[in-house]
């Protein structure tokens, strides 16, 4: 490293500037009486070379690539000391004044692929984990889980107005759009409404406003579902089965949300007991046909009328297998984990909050005397950007607009649309469970830091503290959020390092062309 770094250092600054052309017949060129002065380097060159001339550029590299590439770290500035409370000697004290740039980076851990694919990608590996759990076992859940009812259902919105789509007949075989024309996978145009006018843009937004609701509603009548097919007063199920499962959401193109979801039955003790012998596969499957069906959620105001906001007809109930088939449960859990790190802006809108940041989306300020303000920022319409300028296509944009204007009906007003306009009114989680279906994020993150942490003392070669005769005194505090100019380049060498070391990965576990893969 230390060659590589005189090796680039020695390039930027003594490589010798172009020979000027000589013409023929004109002889050497005359000294200009206005030299030109070199070009000055960008912000991001000039710190870089700055870094690669200290003593601990190496530990400054380090730092970088222990992020793995994150594209917008946390810095803390602070010091931990570990103190063993029986002697009160110091066991270990670390302090981010000992790293080369006087503060601690640590991973984002951001779950949009938007934002930082580095942090998705685990945030997939930890979602993946956490529904396969649920359907082999393993993180405290038992394996004889493999042989309860398990199901892969999705229930999607309802239809809004007919959209452009790419529909395939039984066989697979592409079908034309109701426009005539034979859309590509890429084409804008899918998901806008063939007929704007006519299109149910209240109903979408308040759909996807309200879809975290309707969820929860549907596992209530799917419980009542269960008790009816066993014959049993609802009071009674728990003392029979209990429903465990894990959803998570999706957009569609059209910018409507819908759930992916593993729903299990399970005994009375959860995981650990199985269910009664009539909770079967067709019994869930049959209760969450009608759970889907028969559930409801009015949406009332005097200037939208009464809406009754249901899911869609097409509910699709799949028994998961444990071969590895297309419904197995390993390719059930990486469906759901490839779709955990996405977000509304997959249907073209933006990933980032729209409403002025200074007044709320509120569009005013309240002086101390009681008077309100028009914001500055804003000009008072509570918009970080006007809509006629979001970059995005003209459907998410219409959808954005009806996110403005039902959030200034006063029925409306609880859903605090302004503040999710961006996700085109969906304010719910991407990815949730029920408490006994596995393990947790939390429980998965805290086993990774804890296998870090031993590793690192390992490497080392400090002893183990004992927790009971230590204790930690930490102080931090928040320092901003990215990199340094100079470190930016290095962190976008090892994106680039990661992500060629992926793209081998894959290609490497595709069989050979005229083979085929080995089932193990």
């Amino acid at each position: 490293m230390g060659q590589l770094r005189a090796s680039f250092v020695a390039t930027a600054f003594r490589t010798p500037p172009p020979a000027l052309p000589v013409l023929e017949g004109d002889g050497p060129p005359l000294p200009s009486p206005h030299p030109v002065p070199p070009p000055a380097l960008p912000p991001s060159v000039r710190d870089l070379l700055h870094l690669a001339a200290r003593d601990d550029f190496d530990r400054t590299r380090a730092t970088v690539a222990r992020l793995g590439g994150c594209t917008r770290p946390i810095a803390l500035t602070g010091h931990t000391t570990t103190v063993d409370v029986t002697t009160g000697e110091i066991v270990h004290a670390y302090a981010s004044t000992e790293e080369p740039t006087g503060r601690l980076l640590l991973p984002c851990g951001n779950r949009r692929a938007s934002r930082c694919p580095a942090c998705s990608r685990i945030y997939a590996a930890d979602t993946y984990h956490l529904f396969r759990a649920g359907l082999v076992g393993g993180k405290t859940v038992p394996d004889s889980v493999r042989a309860h009812p398990r199901v892969f259902a999705t229930l999607t919105a309802p239809s809004f107005g007919p959209v452009h789509n790419r529909e395939t007949s039984a066989t697979g075989r592409a079908l034309r759009c109701r426009c005539q024309t034979w859309h590509k996978a890429a084409d804008p145009a899918l998901g806008a409404p063939l007929d704007p006018a006519g299109y149910d843009y209240t109903g979408a937004v308040l759909f996807n406003a309200h879809a975290g609701q309707l969820w929860a509603r549907f596992t209530t009548q799917l419980r009542r579902e269960l008790a009816a097919h066993g014959d049993l007063p609802q009071r009674d199920l728990p003392g029979e089965l209990r429903l465990s499962f894990a959803k998570a959401a999706e957009y569609q193109a059209r910018g409507a949300v819908h759930f992916h979801a593993v729903i299990r039955l399970d005994g009375p003790e959860g995981p650990t007991t199985p269910p009664p012998p009539w909770a079967s596969v067709a019994t869930l499957t049959d209760a969450i046909r009608a759970a889907a069906a028969r559930v409801a959620l009015p949406a009332d105001s005097t200037a939208t009328g009464t809406l009754q906001l249901r899911f869609g007809a097409q509910t699709d109930v799949r028994e998961i297998t444990p071969d590895d088939g297309h419904h197995s449960d390993r390719a059930v859990a990486g469906y759901i984990a490839k779709y955990a790190t996405k977000g509304a802006e997959g249907t073209g809108t933006l990933d980032h909050p729209l409403y002025c940041t200074a007044c709320h989306g509120r569009g005013t300020h309240e002086t101390p005397d009681g008077r309100l303000n028009d914001c500055r920022n804003c000009d008072g319409t509570g918009q970080a950007q006007p809509p006629a300028s979001l970059p995005v296509r003209q459907h998410t944009r219409q959808l954005i607009r009806t996110c403005w204007d039902l959030a200034q009906i006063p029925e409306f007003a609880h859903l605090n649309l302004r503040r999710f306009a961006h996700t085109l009114g969906y304010r719910g989680h991407f990815a949730t469970k029920s408490r006994r279906y596995s393990t947790t994020l939390t429980a998965l993150r805290n086993d990774r830091r804890t296998w870090q942490t031993e590793q690192a003392r390992i490497r080392v070669g400090r002893p183990a503290p004992d927790p009971v005769a230590t204790e930690t005194l930490a102080s931090w505090r928040y320092d901003g959020t990215g990199y340094r100019p100079g470190e930016e380049p290095l962190a976008e060498a090892i994106r680039q390092e990661r992500a060629t070391a992926l793209q081998l990965r894959h290609e490497a576990k595709k069989p050979a062309r005229g083979t085929t893969a080995c089932a193990w």
